[in-house]
């Protein structure tokens, strides 16, 4: 019985039941991955890469949850995390976390050497994020360059070079995973406050719906240029415009600061991945190459 507790509760620590990090960081790596291979990317790297980003979005919970399990206790919704209640043993947590790295490591080495090199940047990215929130009111940044990541190593898997485009697809991307996560940080800033970590929505204050609409528009302006840059057509537009009326309910949830409205907001940026995701899939359908 203990071990069958056990193994439940290290697959909670890999966050198993909570899908939603997986989705926000598979959307941004499979539009590079069309985009890089022009509608159609290689069999092999699409499963690297969906497999990859569920072993290091499950890494990165884990050494979020290391570096922050003296302060989980006194947050309501991180309290009857596995390392907080004592289900799983700091040795045990940090033991899975090697085993995920070295899993996800193994699959990059599938690739090319130029994604393998980048692979150690999204490695430190990602190792670093969960102390940030300590020393600096701006971790959303950093996890916004890990969540982002994949994109200059999808297009090194397919192309085996780094476009300058992709840049601007970067962007977009670091600014929409900064609005989500300050988004969540909302649902805990009397927490965060009380214990004395840092995070944009302390920071932003009253400010934050008028600060995280102009990223917003910031995403959505970086998304147009992007297009531009790979040529991508009207599908595409049509869904950024999409996109800009998910981004209008959002700020209407969290209107009133209200916790679950908060935590409703970043759930549902899981559609602004997948219909950006669909206006870059259904243009290389309707248009090919």
């Amino acid at each position: 019985m203990r071990q069958r507790v056990t193994i439940t509760a290290l697959l909670q620590l890999m966050r198993i039941d909570k899908p939603i990090g997986t989705l926000l960081l598979l959307w941004p790596t499979l539009w590079a991955l069309w985009i890089a291979a022009g509608g159609v990317p290689d069999t092999k790297l699409l499963l690297i890469f969906v497999f990859g980003t569920f072993l290091m979005r499950s890494a990165g919970c884990i050494v979020n949850d290391l570096a922050d399990r003296h302060w989980d206790g006194s947050v309501e919704r991180t309290r009857t995390r596995p390392l907080v209640t004592g289900e799983v043993t700091v040795t045990q947590a940090r033991i899975l976390f090697l085993l995920l790295c070295l899993a996800a490591f193994g699959l990059v080495l599938l690739t090319n050497t130029l994604t393998i090199v980048l692979s150690v940047g999204g490695l430190l990215l990602a190792s670093t994020y969960p102390f940030m929130k300590r020393f600096t009111y701006w971790p959303q940044v950093v996890l916004g360059a890990a969540f982002s990541w994949a994109i200059p190593m999808a297009f090194a898997a397919q192309q085996g070079e780094l476009p300058s485009a992709l840049w601007l697809l970067y962007l977009g991307n670091l600014l929409w995973t900064m609005v989500f996560d300050t988004q969540y940080a909302m649902v805990d800033r009397d927490d965060d406050l009380r214990a004395g970590i840092k995070s944009t929505a302390i920071l932003f204050g009253d400010a934050d719906r008028a600060v995280l609409g102009a990223m917003q528009l910031l995403c959505l302006l970086a998304l147009f240029l992007a297009g531009q840059r790979f040529g991508l057509g009207g599908i595409y537009y049509l869904s950024l415009v999409a996109v800009a009326l998910l981004f209008g309910y959002h700020q209407y949830l969290i209107r009133s600061r209200d916790r679950d409205a908060c935590f409703r907001a970043f759930r549902h940026n899981n559609w602004v991945g997948l219909v950006i995701f669909m206006g870059i899939a259904l243009h290389y359908a309707f248009n090919g190459h």
